[in-house]
């Protein structure tokens, strides 16, 4: 009897150590399905699968739905599509603000009134819409400088952007982008290259001024992540060619961390300029290490994944601090 009692208990003990087991096979299985799905979204957002990211989206926020890391994405996600009506209702309906979310609600009105406002215009490459009533030979010139830039540029990167990339060339500042701009800046990109139309007077002007802004849709394209801004400006800079014979500018030397920091935050013009310098001289610095444009090219591209220091320590054995003190 006493035998047959230590059987039971020996049975129960191996129905339970069995059931414990399928329980952590099922959690570990469910968690490397959690992983596997994560990966996929980040390569949906890094690729611009926005269609992709919105489904991934919807699962991860159907197993932790307060998850607000995942809800902005949710709504940048749906600017991207440009369903501007989608994402203002979508974060209403969260129930809460914050200064991102209030930055998608207002881009995604801007974005609708210009919709409804500006005219529009389109090449192989580009939609361009615009405000007032621009000359037909500026709107076409602008075009027409914008294709020649999008194949140098094609041919640079080795690298040609999905969806046609779009350009607003305006007059009223409604639409030279959301919170504005400071005054000594000609032009930017903010997921639409915004030129202002005065410009076009210029040739000298805006010929550089159209391959720098798209020199950063092209960047944005192929890396799809913030990058630091001296490495974003300093490549635009090479690129357009502009500034080349710029003199030192004068007075202290500014830190990596304000390098690294948008500029368009900096209201003074001396100070502007001066980041402009040292972020086109570091990348000059990279490109005297070594002058191979494929390297450089996989530099830009790496940094979709790696951070700025790991990149440049892989391509080029330096690291930003080192390119700054350099310069």
């Amino acid at each position: 009897m006493k035998r047959l009692g230590l059987i039971v208990v020996v049975v129960v003990a191996f129905l339970y150590g069995g059931h414990q087991l399928r329980v952590r096979l099922a959690e570990n299985a469910a968690i490397e399905k959690h992983n596997a799905l994560v990966e996929e979204t980040n390569a949906c957002l890094e690729s611009g699968d926005w269609k992709c990211a919105e489904k991934d989206l919807k699962v991860l926020l159907s197993e932790t739905p307060e998850n607000r890391n995942l809800q902005l994405h949710m709504a940048g996600v749906l600017l991207e599509q440009e369903r501007y009506e989608d994402c203002i209702a979508y974060i209403s309906g969260l129930g809460y603000s914050n200064g991102d979310l209030e930055y998608l609600t207002e881009k995604s009105k801007m974005l609708i009134r210009e919709m409804e406002t500006l005219g529009l215009e389109r090449s192989a490459h580009f939609r361009l819409e615009f405000d007032g009533r621009p000359s037909r030979s500026d709107v076409l010139e602008a075009l027409s400088v914008l294709e020649v830039a999008y194949d140098s540029l094609c041919h640079l990167f080795d690298f040609r952007p999905e969806n046609k990339l779009q350009v607003v060339l305006y007059e009223s500042e409604d639409h030279g982008g959301v919170g504005g701009r400071p005054a000594w800046a000609g032009a930017l990109f903010d997921g639409k290259l915004r030129i202002p139309v005065n410009v076009m007077q210029y040739r000298e002007v805006y010929r550089p001024m159209l391959f720098h802004e798209l020199t950063h849709a092209f960047i944005r394209a192929m890396v799809r992540v913030k990058i630091p801004t001296w490495a974003n400006e300093g490549i635009a800079q090479v690129v357009d060619a502009s500034r080349n014979d710029v003199a030192r500018p004068a007075g202290s030397e500014p830190s990596l961390d304000v390098l690294s920091a948008p500029f368009v935050g900096e209201t003074r013009t001396d100070e502007a300029v001066k980041l402009y310098w040292y972020s086109q001289k570091m990348v000059e610095g990279m490109l005297k290490r070594n002058a191979d444009f494929t390297r450089f090219r996989d530099f830009i591209k790496s940094l979709s994944s790696m951070s700025a220091d790991e990149a440049l320590q892989k391509f080029y054995g330096v690291t930003a601090q080192q390119l700054l003190n350099e310069v």
